[in-house]
């Protein structure tokens, strides 16, 4: 806890008179989003620092592999679901992002088992299993299936998101805009994918 307070002094000495403006400015009308990001929890990845974006820019909403579940409206719990309302519905964000990432642990538990994690782990994981299946079709022995898996959940969760209502009446009417993602944590490339669902690097 240490490292962390240490950080939140030198972010209260170093950065916050700098940005105390901005803050306050945000405080007082409200937040308005440029786009909400569906990321990964893993800690090696940072939506805000790979996009350069400034407090307030982003609606991160993160989970273990960036999983879009269907749309279910029951009464289960449903974080991810309740994000999205909340990024869409109530602050009208004009781009929704899956930010997908290399090294996924979430997509190796799924691809070569949950290790015993299986009280949560190994259940939201199953949201993903068309995506392995996908994958495990391909025979080709010098086929890297792991990476494979991970740009196919971006697919995935991206079709997710396509049942939701009220997604799929705002990308009819042009208020919102889709896009998959994914960044190579040791390379530091971002691929964005494109309208034929292939990964392109960012220019």
């Amino acid at each position: 806890m240490e490292t962390l307070l240490a950080g939140y002094r030198r972010f209260r000495e170093g950065v916050w008179p700098g940005q105390r403006a901005a803050y306050e400015a945000l405080a007082e009308a409200g937040q308005a989003p440029v786009a909400a990001v569906v990321a990964c929890a893993d800690s090696r990845l940072d939506p805000a620092a790979i996009f350069d974006a400034a407090p307030g820019q982003l609606f991160s909403i993160r989970n273990v592999a960036n999983l879009v579940p269907p749309y279910a409206p029951d009464a289960a719990y449903h974080g991810t679901s309740a994000a999205l309302e909340f990024a869409v519905r109530g602050l009208g964000v004009p781009h929704l992002v899956v930010l997908g990432h290399a090294q996924c642990g979430g997509v190796r538990a799924l691809m070569e088992g949950d290790g015993g994690l299986t009280d949560f782990l190994g259940g939201w994981m199953q949201i993903a299993a068309p995506a392995r299946a996908r994958v495990l079709r391909c025979s080709d022995p010098a086929f890297d299936a792991l990476t494979a898996c991970e740009h196919e959940v971006v697919r995935l969760s991206l079709a997710n998101m396509m049942t939701f209502p009220w997604i799929a009446e705002r990308l009819a009417d042009g208020r919102l805009r889709l896009h998959g993602a994914y960044y190579g944590i040791a390379s530091g490339v971002l691929q964005i994918m494109g309208p034929d669902g292939i990964f392109v690097p960012v220019a």
